[in-house]
């Protein structure tokens, strides 16, 4: 699996609680990092380059890849699915359909990058849950990057910003209940956003579905034998994904260099 920082460990977090005796190999791509303000091409030929090198004799070869970050995902699945049509990829996407099931005042609000709410795969999910809500989307610049960097006091003024700017929150008529993070960054802000939204609002990241998914298009699952074991490379400073680990995870596990 791989993302552009650290934030598909919230991916990474989920896929482990459903598939505890499968090895996970996660490629955080920080020397290019952020992918969100990035354009299409440069992402493309990034995760291209990334699920390449996992599939290298002699490396740690996956069965399957999950692309655990939502600009990626929008950008690039289709061209890896293409490229790489033996290999089951699972991609992430905002949470649209799950916010519909518990929404009650159908206002839900949608915390993304620029450049996965740009995309054609956003304005085609959109589109599928036209009628079912109103959705109130708010492009978060800085915000995953802030996030990134481990970065407390951006990370709260730019939440507060967002949040602001994204509208009233409740669970009263007109109000938004419901807020989906859209982006792989944003679950490990979600101590912030509750504090913001209040108790009441539902959070809403795609976490869970995930992990489901990749069960589902396994072509085998790994002996119910022992625990899986992780395995975390960074293409940039290994410091901040080893410490978020540490910090959001409670894992303490090296990092090792990656160059590609």
């Amino acid at each position: 699996m791989f993302d552009s920082g650290v934030g598909g460990l919230s991916i990474l977090q989920a896929l482990r609680a459903e598939l505890p005796h499968e090895h996970f190999v996660y490629v955080a791509d920080s020397g290019f990092a952020p992918y969100g303000e990035r354009d299409d091409a440069f992402v493309i030929e990034r995760a291209q380059r990334i699920t390449r090198r996992l599939l290298e004799p002699g490396h740690q070869t996956i069965k399957a890849l999950v692309v655990a970050c939502n600009t990626a995902t929008a950008a690039a699945i289709a061209p890896l699915r293409r490229d790489f049509p033996n290999l089951p990829i699972v991609g992430v996407e905002p949470a649209l359909k799950p916010a519909v099931a518990v929404t009650h005042t159908k206002r839900i609000g949608v915390l993304a990058t620029r450049g996965t709410l740009a995309s054609q795969k956003f304005k085609a999910l959109l589109t599928s849950v036209a009628g079912q809500a109103e959705f109130v989307c708010t492009p978060c610049d800085g915000l995953a990057d802030a996030i990134e960097r481990q970065h407390a006091l951006k990370i709260r003024a730019l939440c507060a910003q967002y949040i602001s700017v994204t509208g009233q929150f409740g669970i009263q008529a007109g109000q938004i209940d419901t807020l989906v993070l859209g982006c792989t960054h944003y679950p490990f802000a979600g101590d912030v956003l509750r504090v913001l939204v209040g108790p009441q609002v539902h959070l809403i990241d795609n976490g869970e579905p995930v992990a489901r998914q990749t069960r589902r298009v396994l072509p085998h699952l790994a002996p119910d034998v022992h625990p899986g074991q992780v395995t975390l490379y960074a293409t940039g400073d290994t410091t901040a994904l080893a410490q978020a680990a540490g910090n959001w995870l409670g894992w303490q596990l090296p990092v090792q260099s990656l160059t590609l």
